[in-house]
C-alpha cells in the first residue's frame, strides 16, 4: 500500500463542494473516490486540504490517498486524468510518507476572489467572477483590508469547521485591478467556514460606498456574525495554493 499526494484543479460549478455528502449530490471528493476505486479495484478514501463550498473552484487543492498500485506515479496520474470528468484534473502527483495529512500538515492557505465591475454583464465571466454593476474603489477596500492583517478573532466573518476557535493569522489581504476585473488575494494559516466570501462581501460595501472604512473596522472588531455585511457568491472564489514544510510541487504553486 502506497500513499500519494496530488495537486488538483477543478471547476466547482457542478459540484456540491469538495467534501463527500449524500450519494445523490456530486462532490469533488466522491468523484475522485469513485475513479480511484474503479482503477484500483478496492475502496479508496480521499483526504483534502480544505472543504471548498458548493460552486467554489480550485487550482491548488491538495489531496492524499493510499492504494496498492503496481505502476509508476506518472501512470497513475495519466489513468486518473483519462477517467475523471473534464472539470477535474490531477496537475501533479507524487508518493509521500503515510503520515502525511493534506489538512493538518498545511501551514498556509491562499485564495483569490474575482469581482467583475463592468457596466454590462459578461457571459464568459459568469462562472468565475461576481458581477457588480457599480464600480468599486479598490483603494478604499485595500485600506480596510489592512485592518485584517495579523492574528485576530474573525468571528464576524465565519464559523470554525470544528471546535470554538475563531482566531486566525492573516498574512496577505490585497486587491489588484486589471481594467474591470478586481482580484482579492487572501492568505492565512487557516480559514473559518465562509470567511473569505464574508470578508469580500463586506469589503465590497466599502468599495461601493455603502460602508465607510471605519464601519468595516467596527464590524470586524465586533466579533459578531450578525455584524457581517453581504456574503459574496461562491463562483468568484478559487483556492490557489497550500503551503507545506515538506511538500512542494515542480512549479512552486503549492
Amino acid at each position: 500500500m502506497q500513499t500519494y499526494a496530488a495537486l488538483i484543479a477543478y471547476d466547482g460549478t457542478e459540484y456540491h463542494g469538495f467534501q463527500r455528502q449524500v450519494e445523490t449530490q456530486p462532490t469533488v471528493q466522491s468523484t475522485l473516490e469513485v475513479v480511484l476505486s474503479r482503477l484500483s479495484r478496492q475502496p479508496v478514501t480521499v483526504l483534502g486540504s480544505g472543504r471548498t463550498d458548493s460552486g467554489v473552484h480550485a487550482v491548488g487543492q491538495v489531496i492524499s490517498f493510499s492504494l496498492a498500485w503496481r505502476h509508476s506515479s506518472e501512470d497513475l496520474q495519466k489513468a486518473l486524468n483519462a477517467n475523471l470528468p473534464e472539470d477535474i484534473a490531477i496537475l501533479q502527483l507524487k508518493q509521500v510518507p503515510s503520515s502525511f495529512h493534506p489538512r493538518y500538515d498545511a501551514q498556509r492557505r491562499a485564495y483569490v476572489y474575482t469581482v467583475y465591475d463592468g457596466p454590462v454583464r459578461h457571459p464568459l465571466k459568469r462562472r468565475f467572477s461576481w458581477h457588480v454593476y457599480k464600480p468599486l474603489d479598490e483603494e478604499k477596500m485595500n485600506r480596510a483590508a489592512k485592518s485584517l492583517l495579523g492574528t485576530h478573532n474573525f468571528a464576524t466573518f465565519g464559523q470554525p469547521p470544528q471546535g470554538n476557535n475563531f482566531v486566525r493569522e492573516l498574512f496577505v489581504a490585497e486587491w489588484l485591478r486589471s481594467e474591470n476585473d478586481l482580484t482579492f488575494r487572501i492568505e492565512a494559516n487557516a480559514f473559518l467556514y465562509r470567511m473569505v466570501r464574508s470578508i469580500v462581501g463586506s469589503l465590497k460595501l466599502v468599495g461601493d460606498g455603502t460602508w465607510t472604512i471605519e464601519e468595516f473596522v467596527r464590524a470586524f472588531q465586533a466579533e459578531n456574525r450578525q455584524a457581517c455585511g453581504t456574503v459574496a457568491p461562491p463562483q468568484g472564489l478559487c483556492l490557489v495554493s497550500i503551503t507545506y514544510k515538506n511538500l512542494s510541487w515542480s512549479d512552486g504553486s503549492a
